[in-house]
């Protein structure tokens, strides 16, 4: 992307070196909007990883977003020199570093960005010309980010992010319910059933268990939500149920997803980033914690959310045993207590 002379001029050039995951990419929009705040006249730019650009496009605090693509056009030595030459060429004064990474802080310091900003780390202190001791407690992931910039957590009424979708995406999603004759006269239940680890995922039966009770007890259509790589584990957990849900997965783009979310009636997704879509586009939810803890990576924003987790198990949460073989923190949460918990907000009603 070319750059527009007259952004020299502004008071100041700040870049967001972004994280890498769709969840922890919206945390981090309450930290870009303090960034805004605090310098209103300024040029500024996110570099993020392309699985996550999506998350960012058309964000109203930022100038430019910048695709970091270690896979591609930046991968390997002279990768790292063009991504170098393009951040001189942009002539950034100041970096927020959201992820400790010493690869990229090296990019950030020989790219001749005066002012780099992280937390305290071994991989990449002296590189850093301001280090940010981490806050005490275990803060909200979010709230870890906006400490970065403005030394508090999150403000009350700034606990949302920020996820901007276009007229064209949510036409998409009208047309797409209408083609597939989904939500006619019928509420819609959107099940998320990826993750970015197994044992985050509610089980594969459980869901096939709650397909067959939404459509049979509660005359919904179901929709099962995700990229293509999520496919195969959709058509298995269809295979399991006796009634059929709809296979959305890798037909809709993450912004278009959001859309979905929204038309929804309830979205019902263990830990995930498109969790975090949904509660950017404030949809209905129950989200389904184990073995991940609701106070570190747990949803928030204006939405209508409900977080299930059962306590009453021998487990330390979090936690991140790749091993553990019965998964009792996902296996924990019945098919009974969040259709307890839809009924109890209203969303659903049994039918008679």
């Amino acid at each position: 992307m070319s750059v527009d002379r007259k952004d020299f001029l502004a008071k100041e050039r700040i870049l967001v070196v972004e994280v890498n995951w769709l969840g922890d990419v919206l945390f981090s929009t309450p930290a870009i909007r303090a960034i805004r705040l605090k310098f209103p006249g300024a040029y500024i730019a996110a570099l993020v990883v392309p699985r996550c650009r999506a998350l960012l496009q058309g964000n109203n605090y930022l100038d430019e977003v910048m695709v970091l693509d270690e896979e591609g056009r930046h991968k390997g030595f002279f990768g790292k020199l063009r991504l170098i030459a393009e951040l001189r060429n942009r002539r950034f004064d100041t970096a927020y570093i959201l992820r400790a990474s010493l690869t990229r802080t090296l990019c950030i310091f020989l790219a001749g960005i005066r002012k780099r900003i992280g937390y305290a780390n071994k991989k990449s202190n002296f590189l850093l010309t301001q280090k940010v001791a981490l806050p005490k407690g275990d803060l909200h992931r979010a709230d870890n980010y906006y400490y970065l910039v403005a030394k508090t957590k999150i403000p009350d009424g700034e606990r949302h992010y920020d996820f901007f979708v276009s007229s064209e995406d949510r036409k998409f999603i009208d047309d797409f319910l209408q083609k597939h004759d989904l939500g006619i006269g019928k509420k819609i239940a959107v099940l998320h059933v990826g993750g970015n680890w197994d044992l985050k995922r509610w089980p594969k039966e459980y869901f096939a268990s709650i397909i067959d009770e939404l459509i049979s007890h509660y005359g919904a259509d179901v929709v099962i939500s995700g990229s293509f790589m999520d496919h195969p584990l959709a058509k298995e957990i269809s295979g399991l149920a006796k009634h059929k849900p709809f296979n959305a997965c890798g037909l809709t783009t993450l912004k278009q997803l959001g859309c979905l979310f929204a038309k929804s009636d309830v979205v019902i997704s263990a830990d995930s980033g498109p969790l975090h879509i949904a509660m950017a586009m404030q949809a209905r939810s129950v989200s389904l914690f184990g073995p991940t803890s609701p106070d570190i990576t747990g949803p928030f924003g204006r939405g209508d959310f409900s977080i299930l987790r059962n306590k009453d198990i021998p487990c330390v949460i979090p936690c991140y045993n790749l091993e553990c073989k019965d998964n009792i923190c996902m296996r924990s949460i019945s098919v009974k207590q969040v259709l307890e918990e839809v009924e109890k907000r209203g969303w659903l009603k049994r039918l008679t």
